[in-house]
């Protein structure tokens, strides 16, 4: 596996996206109010819904096309609206002359930031400390994040635009073979090593850590270039680039498509024929979300899909007990861990839950100057005091997606975390 960080984009296969979907749930802290009913004609980078606390942060559709179908759980909760599409490409032009923080939040592209503390969607009436920009991808099997070659004057233009919304510094972490100049009026700043090296908390933690009364921004530099195109053309940008990855994919390939895009389109024809049961992850094996293929869509940030055996129907001698040589452990127990051989995961957790066992585990896999343990033992209890003077303003879930892996407790660490900073927030805001 080779892990890149941002470059030039590669040559990708074309998929058309015939129905495209936005959910609600991959922006924290979003209220949605929806503004569109089924049957509604609608133009990309029109407003879908919008935030009940935040009206002027919207999500807008990605394709021009009707409304088909406004998906809602228990409790009428909002999971997705669908948008099919017509094929006539009709795009929304925005005022650029308008203050930013409004062009950004009518665009749809507000809402694509995260504030810590809490990583959720940004407070427009809160002014950052500083805005951090994360041009690497290092989850597993990651292809990186992409750009275009001619994307120099695009994030130019808008790290000139947003150095108007904060007092600070806006910081750009990237890796060594990072293609093009310096951005001109952001810190560049150089970042090496394995996962969670691109989570932008860690890079966060590393470079100017968050305190108490703080906030900062942070987006992905794909992000980052949307902003510049909408600046300097009017129109949102809304194609991705998705890398179709896992052991149950025929072979590896990128795909061009639009974000929110239908599953089965981006994994039509690449799935072989299997007799076992098979999970299909938007995202990474980390931190992504399950989905269908026959009515699951691309869900943020748009630009992985993974394949994997379920493993609910593996057969296995002493089950996940056994020390077949095909397993892998984090630690020195299994034979994989000395071979050095290719891991093909499954879904199954290989143990069972039990209490939190104390012994350093999660500090080999945070690289970050807090007390991992304590601090989610803090976030269990809802005891605020210790979770402020253990760094909650610090972290986010995904900071947490390796810690879940290795863990011998089997907890679900990043779920506990997101009802902790959820918590909190309900709590002191």
């Amino acid at each position: 596996m080779h892990i890149q960080g941002a470059v030039q984009a590669p040559d990708a296969v074309q998929v058309e996206a015939l129905q495209c979907a936005i959910v609600p749930d991959d922006f924290p802290g979003f209220q949605p109010k929806v503004l569109v009913r089924e049957g509604d004609a609608i133009e990309a980078g029109a407003p879908l819904m919008r935030d009940k606390n935040s009206p002027s942060i919207a999500l807008t559709s990605p394709i021009s096309g009707k409304v088909t179908a406004i998906v809602r759980g228990e409790r009428r909760k909002v999971l997705r609206v669908v948008v099919s599409n017509d094929g006539k490409h009709t795009e929304r032009t925005f005022d650029t002359k308008q203050p930013l923080i409004e062009l950004l939040g009518a665009s749809g592209l507000l809402a694509h930031l995260r504030r810590r503390p809490y990583d959720v969607i940004v407070r427009p009436e809160v002014r950052p400390r500083d805005i951090f920009v994360t041009a690497i991808d290092s989850a597993p099997l990651s292809a990186g994040m992409y750009l275009p070659h001619d994307a120099a004057d695009a994030l130019a233009a808008a790290v000139k635009a947003l150095r108007t919304l904060t007092d600070g510094k806006i910081y750009i972490s990237h890796r060594a073979d990072w293609p093009f100049a310096p951005v001109p009026g952001a810190e560049m700043v150089t970042v090496d090593g394995p996962h969670p090296a691109g989570n932008v908390g860690v890079q966060i933690a590393n470079i100017a850590p968050v305190n108490k009364g703080e906030t900062v921004w942070t987006m992905d530099v794909t992000t980052l270039w949307r902003i510049g195109r909408l600046l300097l053309t009017g129109k949102v940008d809304y194609s991705t680039l998705v890398a179709v990855t896992g052991p149950e994919v025929n072979a590896p390939v990128m795909v061009k498509t639009t974000i929110g895009c239908e599953i089965k389109g981006i994994l039509a024809g690449r799935l072989p024929n299997v007799d076992h049961h098979i999970r299909i992850i938007s995202g990474n094996v980390l931190t992504g979300v399950a989905v269908n293929e026959a009515d699951g869509f691309l869900q943020a940030p748009y630009r992985q899909v993974t394949v994997i055996a379920e493993g609910d129907d593996n057969v296995e001698f002493m089950g996940w007990a056994s020390i077949a040589p095909s397993k892998m452990s984090a630690h020195k127990a299994l034979p994989l861990r000395w071979l050095r051989k290719l891991f093909a995961p499954d879904a199954r957790i290989n143990g069972g839950r039990r209490a939190m066992i104390f012994y350093g585990e999660y500090d080999r896999v945070l690289p970050m100057d807090i007390v991992s343990e304590y601090l989610l033992k803090a976030i269990i209890s809802r005891n605020i005091d210790d979770m402020e003077a253990l760094g909650v303003y610090e972290i986010a879930p995904e900071d947490f997606a390796l810690c879940e892996y290795i863990d011998t407790s089997k907890m679900p660490l990043q779920q506990i975390v997101r009802d902790g900073l959820d918590y909190l927030r309900k709590e002191l805001e």
